[in-house]
């Protein structure tokens, strides 16, 4: 069982390099993130969601379903370590 653990642990590790890595590089102006779209949301945020604060604007109007998910996934990990907590707790 405990071998089962550890070849668990190496898929997932094995997965998440695999998806990350065709991600560009962090701050890289030729990425996608930085062509039209950061132009768009510069140049139409004030007239599109009538918010002086841009990062405002993109966080809650461009993006509000997924700052919404972010929040519930953020959410749903402390729930969860509350309870394995609470539960160890109990055991011990």
């Amino acid at each position: 069982m405990k071998y089962f653990k550890y070849l668990i642990l190496a898929t997932f590790a094995a997965v998440m390099i695999y998806a990350t890595s065709g991600l560009s590089i962090p701050g890289d102006p030729a990425s996608p993130a930085s062509g039209h779209v950061s132009e768009y949301y510069i140049e139409h945020a004030v007239e599109d969601t009538d918010t002086v604060n841009i990062v405002t604007a993109v966080l809650a109007d461009y993006r509000g379903f997924d700052t919404l998910g972010e929040t519930l996934v953020i959410f749903t990990a402390t729930l969860a370590c509350v309870l394995i907590l609470a539960r160890s707790a109990r055991h011990d």
